[in-house]
């Protein structure tokens, strides 16, 4: 082989260099190139967040769904070949969640009635070690954290809980667009119940049963991350109890003696 030639197996392994080294560095360049990265996912979830009212649109619709579509794969694709073994990448929940939110793109005329499951993008994006490395590296294991986990799983229910009440009642007496779908499933999760807009039959009733009981877990969780007392990351290397007090001297579980840095 000559000087002028390249060897494609050098070429696989330096692209594979160059995206471990932006999603996974910790330079600038990295952190900058993740940045965009997260802003483009939370514009994705703006346009999942709106495709019921945007569907009106046509092809246009479509167009950019595909498009978007284009940009989702592109990303798992370098995001699992950056990862140090794919099958273990493929391991992760996440992962899987994000497959199946990209088939709800390439096939949106077949699978559209399982789009509201898209917003499960704002649990995995919010949820991530990549997320947290990048915007919340500060704040990672810190109450921050919590309510912001915590948050995400109510707005990420809320919006798949509403999707569904719109894709399987549509048309029925009260649900005639998704802003009453909405409106529906925030009185019920809050369990104010107005009673103007209800579901038909034992289904519409087992569903609010379960959007009120689903619900008011995820508030009293977000309640108890605003509420509770902080907790510091300090793993004791004897029992491994993983969060303590700030100003801990010893371990609550075995009597260890610690050193937590002072965050201040």
């Amino acid at each position: 082989m000559s000087q002028t030639e390249t060897d494609p197996k050098d070429n696989g392994l330096r692209l594979r260099a160059r995206l471990r080294y932006l999603y996974h560095g910790s330079q600038p360049a990295a952190v900058k190139f993740r940045l965009t990265v997260i802003v483009i996912d939370l514009a994705i979830i703006g346009f999942f967040l709106a495709a019921p009212i945007l569907k009106n649109m046509g092809w246009a619709f479509y167009a950019l769904d595909y498009f978007i579509a284009a940009i989702l794969a592109l990303d798992l694709a370098a995001r699992a070949y950056a990862y140090a073994n794919i099958k273990d990448w493929l391991k992760r929940p996440i992962v899987w969640v994000d497959l199946f939110v990209l088939a709800t793109l390439l096939f949106p005329a077949w699978l559209f009635n399982l789009g509201f499951l898209r917003m499960l993008r704002l649990w995995t994006l919010l949820n991530s070690d990549f997320f947290w490395r990048t915007v919340g590296a500060r704040f990672d294991d810190t109450r921050v954290e919590g309510i912001a986990r915590a948050l995400a799983n109510l707005i990420t229910f809320v919006f798949v809980a509403t999707g569904f009440v719109y894709a399987t009642f549509r048309g029925h007496d009260g649900i005639a667009g998704y802003v009453d779908a909405l409106y529906f499933t925030v009185a019920t999760l809050t369990t104010t119940g107005f009673g103007d807009v209800t579901l038909p039959g034992p289904w519409g009733r087992l569903l609010s049963i379960a959007v009120m009981l689903v619900g008011i877990t995820l508030f009293l969780r977000l309640a108890q991350a605003l509420i509770r007392p902080h907790k510091v990351h300090f793993p004791c290397d004897r029992c491994g109890l993983q969060n303590h007090d700030p100003d801990a001297v010893h371990c609550k579980a075995c009597g260890k003696l610690l050193c937590i840095p002072d965050e201040g």
